[in-house]
């Protein structure tokens, strides 16, 4: 986790060495930012050519001292070679280091800048020299006519200079003059959540939770300088209780920022303040809070850097931390005084609830009773994280003579941040209320959190449940849910008998205690299991849980309809499962928790992958990692199916990075199902990419998974043919007879036509493999006619192979040709690029107006390349490896036939064919 250097600049630094070796170097950005720890990074390092460092790191307080950066720079330079200039130049030199009377001539000051010029040309001589200048903003002005000089003259790699400055953000350098004419400019960019997270964890060896990670990114708006402080006072004065509390800002911080706050009137700094405590502060609410003259005060606001009012009225902070800061600076009774002069005028409900309470930081039950019905709207239009905050505020303002009702609204604002991925925020809040509330129903809800806040890892979490178990004492609407939990806790570690014993009694109790929504659930549950094995009580099951919401339409359904969509998959109706899952996104889009979100868009993306919609699988997959990032969590089911359409879709490297993480972290959970899931996508890409015996050891653990979970329905994961033709290419023809055998009968008896298609083309090859190649290529003929799509073309690529060791060329150029057009016609850019490298290997060409299109993965690559990004940045951005952005480059390279990021940008100009596919139905950008 600890990378070496400073965090999240790795790319940055490899950019500015491969520039340096050849040139000059000119960091620029904004106060905090980084450039002198690169500076330093940098300079620590051998000189290019093994040459003379020089090195001056100004203040500002230098800059009125004359020659100062000059007299640092040569320091270290020896008086021999000082002794060889021309008693002129060396008088001149002498007097600007102070060894003599100051020049003040203009012949003088020519005399230092010769002598400087013939001292670097000395030294030079013999290797390149670096000039080492931080903060040349603060550079003064006698040393920096000096360096424009010398800057001017020293041509080619005999003079370098790696320099920084600091510039604010959407400016240009100005002091770019100070150095060769060829220097190239580094912005040095915000660092990414992921990135502050790291840089926090190695100062001070604590992972703070996800949501103050958020907090001090936003707040210091990636500054690294700015994140180190506020993570240092988070640990100081303690982690907010809840999402949404004020960060603490140092007041070394703030007197940094406010050093010109004290120019600013009495009133004006109540203008600022007053909109420091405003969501969207503007002139209009300012006015109609008090303030008649907020634009007047703005203008000085603007003069002193602090502030803006734009065009359109609204009030912008130079820094989000300047607006916390004033904030934070101001007394309290301000705050609350500006806090009630905002809940008097704001007319939107939430934030008026939000200003009443900070307005009346103290026990209220008419302000708790208005935060709990700002906590509901929120959540009603989807905004979990603003409702946990307003419901842990209307905790803290219930009297504490209402102990019960406090807990209640804790446990709401856990169940809030649950649904939001907050997990340490939701653990917090659920585990306050097991030490203080006597009540059994809540302590059984607080339970029910955790144990969803879990995630996947449920295997130590047994305890948990039987404590739960003790406080529900035989209460069936409290035994319910948590036999619901027994049942995946088993079933995630493979023992099905088990998951479906405790999913019948929990529907068993759930309707007993007249529960519809548990059990509606509880028997979706039960049928998924069924399903697994075979039971053909599945559908009974099914239509009982179908039965239960027809008579109570409120009940929560979604898992119900998704298991649908999964037996819609299974039976082969793909089209008919993705518009059942596209309208459940839709339906609960704005209500659901984040982990049903991903789940619906896990099923999504593998229904889109079995149908060949390879383009719509791999965004629908990045979305739903992208959710669970956000949250500052991992999830294997949404790696599974990110891998899964990368290996059809994407990038194959993706494709084996999301696998072996699935795998890894679905290990450490003790969830098996997912485990297996992740394993199988990883043995394809190894039989696909031809590591045959990887794939055979990879697909036998998966099977051996199976056997231990009594998995039956060859449907369910899909690796058997897979592992038959692993068994076939390695020359375990035995193993792959006996596995074909057993499952194509398994097959047949579930009905899973495209399981047994695929198992007769591994037949085909066994055929072939055991002496008989010309039964091998009829049978994959036959097996071709009857299918379509990606399983088309893999049989195709295989029966190519077969024409061509039977030195059938033309057969096997042909069923290469079919099987490149099937692959770029569904995008299925891996498959396409194995296709043509065959082709180019049977001296055919794969047909021009055919060009493979870039993925969506390598679009997007491509794209934040063009707009500057460096690998890691892209890499950050996309939740990826630098090494998986790498490679992804160069596949864009080959496709676009350039050999540089320069002439890939270039070429972007021109349009890139794309793979023809038709358009997927809008979703609202809420839900993704």
């Amino acid at each position: 986790m600890n990378e070496p250097g400073p965090v999240g600049r790795g790319e940055l630094l490899r950019s500015a060495r491969e520039l340096l070796a050849g040139g000059s170097v000119l960091f620029c950005g904004p106060a905090g930012i980084g450039k002198s720890t690169l500076l330093g990074a940098l300079a620590g390092e051998p000189a290019p050519g093994g040459g003379t460092v020089l090195r001056c790191a100004p203040a500002e307080s230098d800059r009125r001292l004359p020659f100062v950066c000059l007299i640092d720079l040569l320091a270290d330079v020896s008086d021999d070679v000082l002794a060889t200039l021309p008693a002129p130049l060396r008088a001149a030199l002498d007097a600007a280091l102070l060894r003599g009377e100051h020049p003040t001539s203009d012949q003088s000051r020519l005399g230092v800048r010769l002598a400087v010029l013939q001292v670097l040309q000395l030294l030079s001589d013999c290797a390149p020299v670096t000039l080492v200048i931080d903060d040349l903003q603060w550079v003064d002005r006698p040393s920096a006519e000096v360096l424009a000089f010398v800057a001017r003259r020293l041509t080619g790699d005999r003079l370098h200079v790696l320099a920084a400055e600091r510039v604010p953000d959407g400016e240009q350098p100005l002091h770019r003059h100070l150095c060769p004419p060829n220097i190239a400019e580094l912005p040095v960019p915000p660092l990414t959540p992921r990135d502050v997270a790291r840089l926090l964890l190695r100062d001070n060896g604590v992972l703070l939770p996800h949501g103050s990670v958020l907090q001090i990114h936003q707040l210091a708006d990636g500054n690294p300088f700015y994140a180190l402080e506020l993570g240092r006072a988070v640990l100081r004065s303690g982690v907010p209780e809840s999402p949404g509390r004020p960060l603490p800002v140092p007041r070394r911080l703030r007197a940094l920022l406010l050093d010109r706050l004290g120019e600013l009137s009495d009133r004006a700094q109540a203008t600022l303040l007053l909109a420091s405590a405003a969501t969207r502060p503007s002139l209009t609410l300012l006015r109609a809070a008090g303030h008649p003259d907020a634009a007047a005060d703005l203008v000085a606001a603007e003069r002193c850097d602090l502030a803006v009012a734009d065009d359109d009225g609204i009030v912008r902070f130079r820094h989000p931390l300047i607006r916390a800061a004033i904030y934070a600076e101001a007394a309290s009774h301000r705050r609350i005084d500006a806090h009630a002069r905002l809940a008097d005028v704001v007319a939107e409900p939430v934030e008026r609830a939000r200003h009443l309470a900070l307005a009346k930081p103290h026990e209220d039950e008419s302000v708790a009773a208005t935060l709990m019905a700002a906590a509901a709207s929120a959540r009603r239009r989807g905004a979990p994280v603003t409702a946990a905050e307003l419901a842990a505020m209307a905790a803290d303002r219930t009297p504490w003579d209402s102990q019960q009702l406090r807990s209640e609204r804790r446990l709401v604002a856990a169940e809030h941040a649950c649904d939001a991925g907050l997990r340490a925020e939701a653990r917090t809040a659920a585990e306050s209320v097991l030490a203080d509330a006597r009540c059994p129903r809540l302590r059984v809800r607080a339970r029910l959190v955790l144990l969803r806040n879990a995630g996947q890892a449920l295997h130590d979490l047994g305890p948990l449940i039987d404590d739960g178990l003790a406080d529900a004492a035989g209460d069936p609407g409290l035994e319910a849910p948590l036999r619901m939990w027994l049942a995946g806790r088993a079933l995630l570690g493979g023992d099905t008998d088990e998951a479906a014993e405790q999913a019948a009694r929990s529907a068993e109790l759930a309707t007993l205690a007249g529960d519809a929504s548990t059990a509606v659930r509880a028997l979706t549950r039960l049928a998924h299991l069924q399903s697994l094995r075979g039971d053909p009580s599945a559908a009974e099951t099914v239509a009982q849980a179908i039965e239960i919401v027809e008579r109570n339409p409120h009940a929560e359904s979604w898992e119900l309809e998704r298991h649908q969509a999964v037996t819609e998959l299974h039976d082969g109706d793909l089209q008919r499962a993705e518009q059942r899952l596209l309208s459940l996104l839709r339906k609960v889009e704005e209500t659901a928790a984040v982990e049903d979100t991903v789940a619906i868009m896990v099923t999504l993306a593998e229904v889109q992958s079995r149908a060949g919609q390879c383009r719509r699988a791999v965004d629908t997959a990045r979305r739903a990692m992208s959710l669970f990032s956000e949250a500052g969590v991992s999830c294997p089911p949404a790696l599974y199916a990110a891998a899964l359409a990368e290996a059809n879709g994407g990038s194959v490297e993706a494709a084996v990075e999301y696998a072996e993480r699935g795998a890894r972290e679905s290990e450490a959970d003790g969830d098996q199902l997912y485990l297996m899931r992740n394993l199988a996508v990883l043995g394809q890409v190894q039989l696909t990419t031809g590591d045959a015996a990887a794939a055979v050891e990879t697909l036998c653990r998966v099977s051996e998974i199976g056997r231990r979970m009594d998995i039956r329905d060859p449907a369910v994961v899909r690796w058997y043919a897979d592992l038959a033709e692993a068994l076939v290419a390695t020359g375990s023809l035995e193993d792959a007879r006996e596995l074909i055998d057993q499952t194509s009968k398994q097959a047949l008896d579930f009905g899973r036509h495209t399981v047994s298609a695929n198992l007769e083309r591994a037949a085909a090859l066994l055929a072939v493999a055991s002496g008989l190649p010309n039964d091998g290529v009829a049978r994959l003929r036959a097996v071709a006619d009857g299918q379509a799509g990606l399983d088309r073309a893999r049989t195709l690529i295989a029966l190519a192979g077969v024409e061509r060791r039977c030195r059938r060329r033309a057969a096997s150029r042909a069923a290469l040709s079919e099987a490149y057009d099937i692959c770029v016609a569904v995008a299925a850019t891996p498959w396409a690029e194995r296709v043509r490298e065959d082709l180019d290997r049977t001296g055919a060409s794969a047909r021009a107006d055919h060009a493979v299109a870039l993925t969506v993965a390598e679009q997007r690559v491509a794209e934040l390349v063009r707009a500057g990004s460096t690998n890691r940045e892209v890499a950050a951005v996309l939740f990826i490896s630098v090494k998986t952005v790498e490679a992804t480059l160069s596949r864009i390279y080959r496709k676009v036939g350039v050999r540089s990021r320069t002439e890939l940008v270039r070429a972007m100009d021109v349009p890139v064919p794309q793979a023809r596919e038709p358009e997927p139905e809008p979703l609202r950008s809420q839900a993704v």
